[in-house]
């Protein structure tokens, strides 16, 4: 796939993940229907992310399956909710998220230290 599509695919994920959450009432205050765009906590919304990530390590640690989504693993579920607020973090934020992880793909396939030979030695970056 080239960078164009990949990132163009990405953030049309960016923007349904936000009109979804839109849709739910999560960018607007729920008495008044004023927008919350540019003033929601972002670190706050950050680490919301980060929840997800805890959770989907409790999930990997007690092998278990999704409460919600009971055919699922539940580690598997919680990573798809850390990209669903990711994904509408970066909208909500105007970023180009998809042009940003394309081209950090590309950047990385060319970086001397993700060279399997390099990463081979003594040294190398091995994790």
């Amino acid at each position: 796939m080239d960078k164009l599509t990949l990132a163009n695919n990405i953030n049309s994920v960016t923007k349904y993940c936000h009109d979804l959450a839109s849709s739910a009432g999560w960018w607007s205050n729920l008495a008044t229907g004023e927008s919350l765009i540019g003033k929601r906590n972002r670190p706050e919304m950050l680490m919301l992310v980060v929840s997800e990530i805890a959770e989907a390590m409790e999930g990997l640690r007690k092998d278990k399956m999704d409460d919600h989504l009971p055919d699922r693993k539940m580690e598997e579920v919680e990573l798809a909710d850390a990209c669903i607020r990711i994904f509408d973090y970066a909208f909500a934020h105007g970023y180009d998220l998809g042009g940003a992880i394309a081209e950090k793909l590309e950047y990385n396939s060319n970086r001397a230290d993700h060279k399997i030979e390099n990463r081979r030695k003594e040294h190398g970056k091995k994790f």
